[in-house]
């Protein structure tokens, strides 16, 4: 059994994560827990998603139905987090300024949502050293 389907987007996951929490715990000059969540490089859905398209690639071929519906999938992801999920952010910005002109005491909502293409871009490539490297140190997955 190849474990290395189910290992690599954990890896790309937590190594995203990983970076995510150092560059932002640098940024902030302090450890930055209340900045984990969506927004940030990188992108962690891009790093999931590139890996396991990756991974088909490298294992199957790119001629192989499972990497088409990987590659189709990344392509849904990437967008999503680049257009619809950033335009929410602002969206939600400019909700929490009118609630803070009028006085308005709820919570605020989150703003940081979407990703720039400079942190997709890092995802997608945090996501792709990944799966290579899971690729060819495939005796460790391999059951």
């Amino acid at each position: 059994m190849n474990l290395a389907y189910l290992v690599t987007p954990f890896i790309a996951w937590l190594i995203a994560g990983s970076l995510k929490f150092t560059i932002n715990s640098i940024r902030a000059k302090q450890l930055a827990f209340g900045l984990i969540g969506y927004g940030g490089l990188p992108s962690n859905h891009s790093a999931i998603v590139s890996s396991m398209a990756t991974l088909i690639a490298l294992q199957e071929g790119i001629d192989h139905p499972a990497f088409g519906v990987a590659i189709t999938l990344a392509f849904i992801v990437v967008l999503d987090a680049g257009s619809l999920r950033r335009q929410v952010g602002i969206h939600a910005a400019s909700i929490n300024q009118i609630q803070a002109d009028r006085g308005v005491l709820n919570r605020a909502l989150r703003e940081r949502m979407g990703h720039s293409r400079t942190e997709i871009l890092a995802g997608v490539l945090t996501g792709i050293a990944s799966a290579t490297t899971i690729n060819y140190t495939q005796t460790a997955f391999t059951v």
